[in-house]
């Protein structure tokens, strides 16, 4: 796909129009090396990419679980059992970290988060670019001690967020693209 058409025509997938299959390892590899790509001040690469799919994709639901018991003892069954489906709406699902370094003496802590917020669009496009859904979600479970800690970050990093992939399945709701000429204007000085 030319790069302006992936660029204008990527929408976000909801994971109910996601499934089976996802990207294969070529595929992967490459949507992963996108995400590398990254524009990056400094060269530090601040951004991790942890894959899940197949068996592991339960246990993250399980730990998902678990960090709502933590957040909220008294939760419901249903809101539990919501928890561990989450992963499992498509087939790949990445977590994308910021390995932050909040002393580098000239890379401030926003500049490694935006770059990490990059790869997140650069895999988000590349993914489309080869055919597949997409979404990028956050929610409760990105922001939780239990969660980053299961996936093994360290005290600096941050977690951006998780990226459902997939093949879309049915016909996901579209929303429409802002116009840039509402959001922009010329300064004159």
């Amino acid at each position: 796909m030319e790069a302006l058409a992936a660029l204008s025509t990527r929408h976000s997938i909801a994971p109910p129009f996601l499934t089976g299959p996802g990207p294969d390892e070529a595929m992967l590899a490459r949507i992963l090396a996108a995400g590398a790509s990254a524009p990056d001040h400094g060269r530090l690469r601040p951004w991790r990419f942890i894959v899940i799919r197949g068996a592991a994709r339960e246990r993250l639901g399980e730990v998902f679980a678990e960090a709502l018991v933590k957040r909220q003892p008294d939760a419901p069954v249903e809101a539990l059992e919501q928890e561990r489906s989450r992963p499992l709406r498509a087939p790949v699902v990445l977590a994308v970290v910021a390995r932050l370094d909040p002393q580098h003496p000239k890379i401030p802590e926003i500049e490694q988060i935006l770059s990490t917020g990059a790869a997140v669009e650069n895999i988000l496009l590349a993914a489309h670019a080869q055919g597949f859904g997409a979404k990028w979600l956050t929610g409760a479970n990105a922001y939780d001690a239990h969660v980053m800690a299961a996936l093994g970050l360290a005290a600096n990093d941050r977690l951006a967020g998780f990226v459902h992939l997939g093949t879309v399945d049915g016909k996901p709701p579209q929303v429409p693209h802002a116009d840039a000429r509402d959001l922009t204007v010329e300064w004159q000085g």
